[in-house]
Formats: structure tokens, C-alpha cells, sequence
């Protein structure tokens, strides 16, 4: 278990866990939605949708963890976070990166740990980079890319914000 510290620095009241998405999670995962915005719903699928997607669910139910992972942020029995990776068929080592965090753990830590777990975990499977894409109004993850590899620019395509993130060097 992790122990996440609020924008304060001082320690978040409760324990974070991270595991690899399960068969058994499509249920937190619909739970889920009932403390995401529309606003983060819309920068995490670049789509208005009142909820978590039933596809985006069933996506997750055939994941192969490998070419296909999702590691979940899980406080009691509430997920409060997931970030996945899918491998590029063109290029086995870039995958797609993606990160949802519900709203009231947002800035709070948990983004960043998900994705440090999820780069530690496709390393050790050969992907050396992750592809994002961010809306740019998406200014929390902006941030993050910046902090996290300060050294990365995007370019711009499709009205979006896209960055290669290489594995072996954030800082």
C-alpha cells in the first residue's frame, strides 16, 4: 500500500492499492463514474458521455496483460484510478497510454503513481516509450507530462496534444 500526501504535502487520509485490472472489476469500474465530471470524462474519452463507456468496460474484461494492461488505484473497494497501456501493432515497443482519475483524487497523487507502476511494468515487457494524447484543455495532465519529463514537446495534430514518453528517462 501507498501512502499518497494531499497538495499540502501533509498524508491523505487512507491507504491507496495498486493491482492489475481484474475479470471481477467491470462493476467498481461502472461505479466509478458516479465521481467523474463531465469534464473528465470528456478529456479522458474525447467524447461527451455521462459515464464510463460499456465498450471502454468490455475493452477492459479482454485484457491479455501484456500487449494490454490496466493497473488500477483501489482504496477500500472503490476504484479511484486506472491507467492502461495498449502495445502498437507497428512498433512493439510504444504503447498507448491512458489515465483516469476520478475527481476527488485528482492532485492528489494517484495519476502519477499509476503511471509510474504501469511504465515499470511495460519496461520489463520491451515497450521503451508511451504514446499520449491530451486534449488542451487538459491542463492537470499537461502538467504532469511537463513535470515528469520536462524534456518532451509535442506536436499537434487533430486538435490535440501529442507526446512520446520515453520509458528509460523521466525525471
Amino acid at each position: 500500500m501507498t501512502q499518497l500526501k494531499d497538495e499540502g504535502g501533509s498524508p491523505w487520509l487512507g491507504d491507496v492499492r495498486v493491482r492489475p485490472y481484474g475479470i471481477t472489476d467491470g462493476p467498481r469500474l461502472r461505479r466509478m463514474s458516479g465521481r467523474l465530471s463531465t469534464h473528465s470524462l470528456y478529456s479522458r474519452f474525447f467524447a461527451g458521455t455521462p459515464h464510463i463507456p460499456d465498450t471502454y468496460v468490455r475493452h477492459l474484461d479482454r485484457l491479455d496483460h501484456w500487449d494490454r494492461e490496466a493497473l488500477v488505484a483501489l482504496v477500500d473497494d472503490d476504484i479511484v484510478g486506472i491507467a492502461e497501456y495498449v502495445r502498437a501493432p507497428a512498433d512493439p515497443h510504444r504503447a498507448e497510454l491512458a489515465v483516469l482519475v476520478t475527481d476527488p483524487w485528482q492532485r492528489h497523487g494517484v495519476g502519477r503513481l499509476l503511471v509510474g507502476c504501469l511504465a515499470l511494468t511495460a519496461a520489463r515487457r520491451g515497450i521503451t516509450a508511451f504514446d499520449a494524447g491530451v486534449l488542451p484543455g487538459n491542463r492537470p495532465a499537461l502538467s504532469a507530462i511537463r513535470t515528469a519529463w520536462p524534456l518532451v514537446r509535442p506536436w499537434h495534430e487533430d486538435g490535440s496534444a501529442h507526446f512520446r514518453l520515453p520509458l528509460g528517462a523521466p525525471a
